[in-house]
């Protein structure tokens, strides 16, 4: 059973995502493996504080070559589109937990989509 002091620090890391952040940090670390690793932090944190600001992007171990290698192993016989349970289980993989339910292209965004103009 959770103290009220448990409780509070496990309230305070989910209301900052203080969780995410360290995970996404240590990923980071691991991925670039830079020198002097709180200088590291330090930038990508500033970094973060910028795109917050809206004056850069958000820090990213991705890039769109990192993407086109998953959606390639994902669609080996170049259908050009995956289905999405493949989109769903990619994203949870790499760790994304806030799933676009309704994604461009998808069978339920095209639906909207006719809908929109088809009221």
């Amino acid at each position: 059973m959770e103290t009220p002091r448990e409780k509070e620090a496990a309230e305070y890391l989910k209301k900052h995502k203080l969780i995410e952040l360290m995970e996404n940090l240590t990923s980071m670390l691991f991925f670039h493996r830079p020198e002097n690793p709180r200088e590291f932090i330090v930038e990508q944190l500033e970094q973060l504080n910028k795109s917050k600001l809206g004056s850069l992007e958000d820090p990213c171990l991705f890039d769109d070559s990192n993407l086109d290698t998953v959606f390639g192993i994902l669609d080996p016989t170049k259908q050009e589109h995956i289905t999405y349970a493949q989109y769903k289980e990619a994203l949870t993989t790499l760790g994304i937990r806030d799933i676009n339910e309704c994604p461009p292209g998808g069978k339920a965004y095209r639906e909207v989509q006719q809908h929109m103009q088809n009221p």
